[in-house]
């Protein structure tokens, strides 16, 4: 499975600091490829709507692209915070922890 996380606004937003990072499960480890797995299927996310009801966010704000691509689906979605989905947020959260690591191990 193949996932392309995006972060957009927020405090302090740099666009050339917010590349999209893509990963794949198969070049995480088990337990991450597992959690992640999970996460997914947890939060629905391949029935969430690719972009929410429109709705007023705060000024500073960030937005998530979430795309993810298996072998017998894809799937992109479009979120704004604050997400009120304690599932979604909990992949939101995962992807975030997970792109500042490979950002780290690229500096």
């Amino acid at each position: 499975m193949r996932v392309e996380f995006k972060t957009e606004g927020g405090f302090a937003y740099f666009p050339g600091l917010n590349q999209p990072v893509t990963m794949d499960t198969g070049e995480l480890s088990t337990q991450e490829a597992d959690e992640l797995e999970r996460l997914i299927e947890v939060a629905r996310f391949f029935d969430l709507p690719e972009t929410p009801a429109s709705r007023r966010g705060t000024a500073d704000g960030r937005r998530y692209i979430i795309s993810i691509s298996s072998p017998e689906r894809s799937h992109a979605v479009h979120l704004e915070e604050p997400i009120e989905d304690a599932n979604v947020q909990a992949l939101v959260d995962f992807l975030r922890a997970k792109t500042r690591m490979l950002r780290s191990v690229g500096d």
